[in-house]
């Protein structure tokens, strides 16, 4: 696999992020199944919260399908000092997590990475992988998934 250097990276994914199909101006989420096959932009105050048990809060972005074909899945979390989102798992769709603000304990196959502010995270198909607050203040993060369980296997709040 080609490495692509975090300018490239950064143009690849926010490309990624900015398209969307949409019916009504302000909505922030496509169906699961709706091809995303316009640029579309969100407003931070306009995402939809969801409070999550573990006392953070997640904002859907949008789920759909690429016009190339591809699966995807965009939100945004914040998880208080010391929690997790959920247990180390993995699934068969891959993340990217972009973190904002705090400091993560992200979990690569059994080997904890310290990640904090402008740090980018990827949790590769069939990996074991968690995250963790371990910070003293909370941690705000985008994940994007990419790939066809990652329609109906992530949780929004937290990177599955």
């Amino acid at each position: 696999m080609n490495t692509l250097n975090r300018r490239e990276l950064c143009i690849a994914l926010s490309a990624l992020a900015a398209v969307g199909s949409f019916s009504q101006e302000g909505e922030a989420q496509a169906r699961s199944n709706e091809v995303l096959s316009q640029s579309h932009s969100w407003t931070f105050d306009a995402l939809p919260v969801k409070h999550n048990s573990n006392g953070g809060a997640s904002r859907a972005v949008v789920q759909g399908v690429l016009a190339t074909g591809e699966a995807v899945e965009v939100h945004e979390t914040t998880l208080p000092a010391g929690q997790m989102p959920h247990p180390p798992h993995k699934h068969r769709h891959s993340e990217f997590m972009f973190i904002r603000e705090g400091d993560l304990e992200f979990q690569n196959d059994g080997k904890p990475e310290r990640v904090g502010p402008g740090g980018v995270i990827f949790a590769a198909s069939n990996v074991m992988h968690g995250l963790k607050n371990v910070g003293t203040t909370p941690a705000n993060y985008f994940v994007i998934a990419i790939g066809r369980e990652s329609m109906a296997m992530t949780p929004v709040g937290g990177a599955k």
